[in-house]
């Protein structure tokens, strides 16, 4: 689906499909130097970096390793419940493996430190985070990212894995969703 379908449930449109494309191999060249030589898990994160681990993954030119972990701390509104929940813990076991948390969104950043805490306690070699988008000023946590696609504005956007009710993760541009739409 792409942003004209729901033109009235959006204010704007942030970044096309093909904006995102050529982000994530730019981020794809980094992750390729950094790791050169060594093993890589990527650990994508349920439900939203679907879309984000897909592309991402086939942008390395490289042999990865994925799992998936679905963790929570939204319910079902459009802020932060502050409480994180595991829902889908990894099938591998990580101990002395090289980590690359992927991620759509960091927003306040308490799902991605509880996480990389939780992580880092299973002994990897190291752990690290690649997400698409942050919001730097929504974040409550300090998160060490080492590989972001774009800062963008505290707004609630949707689009390419990111939803609002388990709506608009299909749209394939990234946008900030209508006030009239949640509230």
């Amino acid at each position: 689906m792409d942003a004209s379908h729901v033109e009235s449930d959006l204010v704007n449109v942030l970044f096309t499909e093909e904006q995102i494309q050529a982000k994530l191999a730019e981020m794809a060249r980094k992750i390729e130097a950094d790791y050169e030589g060594e093993d890589l898990l990527v650990v994508g994160v349920l439900k939203g970096a679907v879309m984000v681990m897909a592309d991402l993954s086939r942008a390395l030119n490289r042999h990865v390793e994925m799992d998936w972990m679905a963790v929570s701390s939204y319910g079902s509104g459009t802020k932060s419940s502050g409480v994180v929940r595991i829902m889908k813990d990894l099938d591998a076991d990580i101990s002395g493996r090289n980590v690359l948390i992927v991620d759509e969104i960091i927003d306040t950043g308490l799902t991605l430190s509880w996480l990389v805490t939780n992580l880092t306690s299973r002994r990897p070699k190291s752990v690290e985070i690649a997400t698409l988008l942050r919001k730097p000023d929504a974040l409550a946590m300090p998160v060490d990212v080492k590989y972001v696609g774009w800062d963008i504005p505290n707004e609630f956007v949707v689009g390419y894995g990111l939803d609002y009710q388990e709506k608009y993760r299909n749209l394939r541009d990234i946008g900030t969703l209508a006030p009239h739409v949640y509230s």
